[in-house]
């Protein structure tokens, strides 16, 4: 008998989720309007972008030269090579705003649909849009689903022995390639323990954080472990306000059972 060794396998063998299946190189249509604005000038304004996934997590948005304010971009004389095929840097500039490196043109490409098509350093421009929501930190996959399900499973959260929550009714965050996150109201958590911080980090399915917050157990402080959201977007809405830990960080015991700590990701 002939055993077969396949690297998808071994990685779903290790999981508790499920993972992303996009190969590297894959390009799909975009059925949403794309807009990016700098400066309060709009960059480009397409129908017809398509999502490129230059590694398997998230797509990257490509646009039709047609569709990109050709004026607003000066060439730097760079190519560049990629697995997509030689790219020439431009920079663009919107009154005083300038972002070199920002605009990647891809002229000639072996990836089918890619030839004639820009690809913009997402921080380059002050705001991407899907028809007329704003989008953060990177495109939404199409292939990603994010659930938020209210839960009659208790849940307790430890750190080095200490309880920072306990919850008869979590709500349960299932998305695509990461661990299920468990969001808690704000009166089952002991605050006694937390600390506020500064951090802010966005989500393109969830928004922007509203709160974090470190944890002093036992002598030390281990940053940023927890998050809220208090104007997530309208798919997530049943966590508004709640309060979330890194399962990876913090012991989690679920209906009675602990919780193996799942694979480092760091993402709310």
């Amino acid at each position: 008998m002939v055993e077969i060794t396949n690297p998808l396998l071994e990685e779903l063998a290790g999981l508790d989720y499920p993972p992303q299946l996009t190969m590297v190189n894959h390009v799909a249509p975009v059925p949403r309007r794309i807009r990016a604005v700098l400066a309060g000038e709009t960059v480009l304004d397409t129908t017809s972008a398509l999502y490129v996934w230059e590694w398997p997590h998230y797509p990257q948005y490509y646009i039709p030269l047609g569709d990109v304010r050709s004026e607003l971009l000066t060439s730097e004389g760079n190519i560049k090579a990629t697995r997509r095929g030689p790219v020439e840097l431009y920079t663009l500039s919107v009154g005083d705003a300038t972002r070199h490196g920002a605009a990647q043109v891809l002229r000639d490409s072996p990836v089918e649909r890619l030839s004639g098509t820009v690809r913009f350093d997402w921080d380059a421009t002050d705001a991407w849009f899907e028809e007329d929501e704003r989008v953060f930190v990177h495109p939404r996959s199409p292939y990603v689903r994010v659930d938020a399900l209210r839960s009659t499973r208790p849940i307790r959260v430890e750190l080095d022995g200490i309880v920072l929550a306990e919850s008869p009714s979590p709500v349960m965050v299932f998305e695509t390639g990461l661990p299920t996150r468990y969001y808690l109201d704000r009166t089952t958590i002991n605050f006694e323990h937390l600390i506020p911080t500064d951090t802010i980090t966005a989500c393109p399915y969830k928004g922007r954080t509203s709160g974090y917050w470190s944890v002093r157990a036992k002598g030390t402080v281990h940053e940023d472990l927890a998050w809220t959201y208090e104007f997530p977007t309208r798919q997530l809405l049943p966590i508004t306000g709640m309060i979330a830990f890194y399962n990876e960080k913090v012991d989690v015991y679920l209906d009675g059972h602990k919780l193996d700590r799942p694979r480092t990701h760091f993402f709310t």
